[in-house]
């Protein structure tokens, strides 16, 4: 790491990678949150998520900048990453905290919300693949890119998260 400079230092080159990365953010940030949220099945993990992207995208931002890589699939990747690598760790629990009580109540099939919370309660490779495919829609090689496996296990992924969503509809919502 010694060798390797991930910040530019002439501060010329810094200025404009800061506010390269600085407007390629403000383009970006709500997409990015919106899948960073997708992928991690809450609003908060989502934004910690993202923050970490963004940390480690900046980091390299001179080197991605320069190769003409896609920062966004980059980011996307170390979302999907970052995400797998929360779920790996011992202390993380699926219990969320919140305000109140939830009320039981029929569930509406149709509705948007609870179609996000059926995908919410998915496995997380299997959630990751339905948010890249159909909410970033991204391709399937694309997606197989992102996070990093073959297309046929993106393939696989997405076959059994959407049977698993025609399965809990079927059932009125509840599984």
């Amino acid at each position: 790491m010694a060798s390797e400079q991930l910040i530019a230092p002439d501060p010329a080159v810094r200025a404009r990678a800061v506010t390269d990365f600085t407007a390629w953010v403000s383009d970006h940030h709500r997409p990015l949150l919106d899948f960073a949220r997708l992928i991690a099945g809450d609003a908060s993990t989502g934004e910690d998520l993202l923050q970490i992207a963004l940390a480690r995208a900046y980091l390299k931002w001179s080197k991605i900048s320069a190769r003409g890589e896609h920062p966004l699939g980059y980011v996307q990747r170390i979302i999907v990453n970052e995400n797998a690598s929360l779920w790996r760790r011992a202390w993380r629990r699926r219990e969320r905290s919140t305000d109140s009580v939830p009320e039981a109540g029929t569930l509406d099939p149709t509705s948007i919300d609870t179609t996000w919370e059926m995908v919410q309660a998915l496995p997380s490779r299997q959630r990751a693949a339905v948010a890249l495919r159909f909410y970033a829609d991204l391709s399937v090689a694309e997606t197989a890119e992102v996070m990093g496996c073959s297309v046929g296990a993106v393939k696989t992924h997405t076959s059994r998260a959407l049977a698993k969503l025609r399965e809990t509809l079927a059932d009125g919502g509840e599984s």
